[in-house]
């Protein structure tokens, strides 16, 4: 189970041994996160205080190791930095062990599950089951909430001890204003008395209730799940709206459905084997090295090297001796030990004997903002860099019926150009991104979905027979590919592969299309398609690391 985590301010001086630029970078993540993932370098400046060279280094070094994108002047979060909090929920194991019981908890009740974990003197969510309503309850993984203003928060602070008592205290005062946590909106100073009759409550109950307290309308309902050894290893919590409950009727119609789906998470959590550790990872020194012979200046390998400290936890190594980390990275131990202290200065890791530990606030680099990405927003910079190489218009669809919807496009320039809207739905058996889309259908449906479609031609060379449909779909299939030559369009010709989610379920397709003058059909397969193919290839590579503990909507 995870250890004791570190104070959530971190106000004493840094020790002598601290990576400077590490801590700098570090900063500028945490900046970028809290403003929702995007910021312009000037931006960046004044909110660090960093000189300007200081920053364009970090952000340089940061888009080097696909951390964040430099677009025009901004500068943005990409999802790939959500390997860092994908290494502590590894490690963590529990979005893994209990994610689908809290999922069917959100099922059984029709109301949003979050799952969550002490950080300091907040709390800090690892898992949500929302409900799509417009009216929409939830918070983001990795969200900080005061521990007093959740319902969570009392029975964590039913284990504080007295040093822990204080240290709320402290930073609560230092920080009236709760800007700490900017996931939720401001309120005045927590009352101390009332806050601990709460948990004084919680200790004797069982259980926790919030009513409003992080802001009118929104009630929660919160059960303790113990680990093996019986500490509180997660908190698991009803959030609700007062148009739909009351605390009080959260509490008598809803507690001992959360309190039976509680004790069935422990039953998981005492019937979970341990955790094997998969092969050693690929050592990163190297690859350090060799950005930095590349950029010089411009990179910053002291940087580098202290995240890729953090990158090397994970499932069944969720605890690692120095010796352990500088063999994983393939750095050298003193290196290693330096960039350790200074992530445990900053509270990233924490250290019990001679293990290290990686602590939730991993989660506050990046996580909030790039866990509500979709699809489209996952691939728009790739499409972009696609038509910037091709130099023609690039999409992304989905099968939505008998029909592919765009849910995504960049547009080339040119006075002759396609002219295609995101929204635009085509019928699927005339397009490249249809037949990609219905080839990767399971037979069955496959051919049921064609035996009740009534194919028609919209060109004189559309295809419409369904058994030359058929062998067409096949065809695509085991090429990998679908090539359309002016059956949706006369003029128009597109080629198209798909994307794959962590499964290898084809979640959507992505095309180029052209008009048929500027590219023979050969032109296509040997120019156009291994572009292509490459930007689709970038797109699956980060639509994995974001939907491996997030649910990623296809639009």
């Amino acid at each position: 189970m995870p250890p004791p985590h570190p104070p959530q301010q971190t106000e004493t001086p840094a020790p002598a041994e601290a990576v400077a630029p590490l801590m700098r970078g570090i900063a500028v993540l945490r900046r970028l996160t809290d403003e929702g993932g995007t910021m312009s370098p000037s931006a960046i400046e004044r909110a660090t205080g960093l000189a300007r060279s200081t920053v364009d280094r970090i952000t340089a070094t940061l888009a080097r190791m696909e951390y964040v994108r430099v677009d025009g002047r901004d500068v943005t979060l990409a999802p790939r930095l959500m390997e860092l909090g994908n290494a502590y929920l590894s490690a963590l194991r529990l979005p893994s062990l209990l994610g689908r019981r809290a999922d069917a908890l959100a099922d059984e009740l029709d109301e949003s599950v979050s799952l969550a974990v002490g950080d300091g003197d907040g709390i800090r969510f690892i898992h949500q089951a929302t409900r799509r309503r417009a009216m929409s309850l939830s918070f983001r993984i990795g969200d900080l909430l005061p521990a007093e203003r959740t319902a969570p928060g009392p029975l964590l602070a039913a284990g504080w001890d007295a040093q822990e008592w204080q240290r709320w205290r402290d930073n609560r005062a230092a920080d009236p204003e709760g800007l700490t946590f900017p996931a939720v909106p401001p309120r005045p100073p927590s009352d101390e008395k009332e806050f601990a009759v709460r948990v004084q409550r919680s200790r004797h109950d069982g259980w926790a209730l919030d009513d409003q307290l992080i802001e009118p309308g929104l009630v929660a309902l919160a059960v303790p799940v113990r680990s093996p050894e019986g500490e509180v290893a997660c908190l698991v919590s009803v959030v609700s709206h007062t148009s739909r409950h009351t605390a009080a009727s959260l509490r008598d119609t809803l507690l001992p459905r959360v309190l039976a789906a509680a004790a069935a998470m422990e039953q998981c959590l005492r019937q979970a084997p341990p955790a094997v550790a998969p092969d050693s990872p690929v050592a990163l020194a190297s690859w350090t090295g060799a950005s930095k012979q590349e950029l010089g200046r411009e990179f910053n390998e002291s940087l580098a090297r202290g995240l890729t400290v953090l990158a090397t936890f994970g499932e069944g190594r969720d605890a690692l001796t120095l010796s352990d980390v500088a063999r994983a990275t393939g750095l050298a131990r003193a290196t290693a030990r330096r960039a350790l202290i200074t992530l445990e200065h900053l509270g990233y890791v924490t250290a019990e004997g001679r293990a290290h530990h990686l602590t939730p606030r991993v989660l506050a680099l990046g996580y909030p903002p790039l866990s509500l990405a979709t699809l489209p927003q996952i691939a728009q910079p790739h499409l972009a860099a696609l038509t910037g190489q091709v130099q023609d218009s690039a999409s992304l669809a989905v099968l939505v019926g008998n029909d592919v919807q765009y849910t995504g496009r960049v547009a080339t320039r040119r006075i002759m150009n396609v002219n295609i809207t995101v929204g635009t739905r085509f019928p699927a058996h005339a397009t490249s991104m249809g037949r990609v889309l219905l080839a990767a259908l399971p037979p069955a449906e496959r051919e049921s979905r064609l035996a009740r479609t009534q194919a028609h031609a919209l060109t004189p060379y559309t295809v419409t027979r369904p058994d030359e449909l058929s062998a067409t779909l096949d065809r695509v299939r085991a090429d990998g590919h679908a090539l359309v030559d002016e059956e949706l369009e006369v003029g128009l010709r597109s080629v198209a592969v798909p994307v794959h989610d962590r499964r290898g379920t084809v979640v959507a397709a992505v095309n180029v299309a052209m008009h048929s003058s500027s590219r023979t059909l050969e032109e296509c397969v040997t120019d156009v398609l291994p572009h292509l193919r490459a930007a689709a290839g970038r797109i699956e590579a980060d639509l994995h690391i974001t939907e491996r503990y997030v649910r990623v909507p296809a639009m």
